[in-house]
């Protein structure tokens, strides 16, 4: 059946957000005298939400539920302030949005990332993109891998299972998409590597943004 609906995930996929990330919590470790990462070493931190980003950073002796809590508030305080500052959206991501956009397909965000950051970076880089629904980390919802989020997302669109593909830059997101009975189709330009995403079972794997649109269009 035709495409009527794409859910993207947001860090890696849409945006490249690793230099903000990294920053913040390389400030985090820095008031704390701790050892900082490089970005390369961010790219496999992140995919989990920010309790799992900050955790990992931190080394491993410092992991209580307590230690990671006040870190990541310190985290949150930078980030929030900082979000959109090394932040860009990858390559032809503002163009194929305006294209799915002009042919009437339903766009919708499903982010790991807090619900407030999810927003703000939204905003700030396609507002003239209607997204039906974007969702980033909310309380009491479980994060992806667990499809709830997507669930949510079909509730709200009315859009049969078999008229949407799911699109992000990780196992985590293959795993989602195939959880919720969606079309998984993964990004190769994000933070994860290529073999991440055939491990995970991705239904098809796209290295640019004009073959993600191609992809679409094969679909309709």
């Amino acid at each position: 059946m035709a495409i009527k609906l794409v859910i993207f995930d947001l860090d890696g996929t849409l945006l490249n957000t690793i230099g903000d990330l990294a920053e913040a919590a390389n400030h985090m470790l820095a008031q704390r005298g701790l050892p900082l990462h490089d970005y390369p070493t961010y790219c496999t931190f992140v995919g989990n939400g920010i309790m799992r980003l900050v955790e990992r950073a931190l080394p491993e002796a410092l992991r209580t539920a307590e230690y990671v809590a006040s870190a990541r508030r310190d985290f949150l305080d930078y980030y929030i302030q900082h979000i959109d500052l090394k932040t860009v959206p990858y390559a032809g991501i503002p163009e194929l949005l305006a294209a799915l956009q002009q042919q009437g397909i339903l766009l919708a965000v499903a982010s790991n990332k807090f619900q407030a950051g999810t927003e703000k970076l939204i905003r700030s880089f396609f507002p003239d993109i209607h997204f039906e629904v974007v969702f980033g980390q909310r309380p009491d919802v479980p994060l992806k891998p667990n499809p709830a989020v997507v669930e949510e997302i079909l509730a709200l669109t009315g859009v049969a299972r078999s008229e949407v593909l799911y699109v992000g830059d990780s196992g985590v997101d293959m795993q989602t998409a195939h959880a919720a009975g969606l079309r998984a189709v993964g990004v190769t330009w994000g933070f994860r590597q290529r073999e991440e995403l055939l491990q995970a079972h991705a239904d098809r794997l796209v290295d640019t943004a004009e073959e993600l649109r191609l992809e679409v269009a094969r679909c309709q």
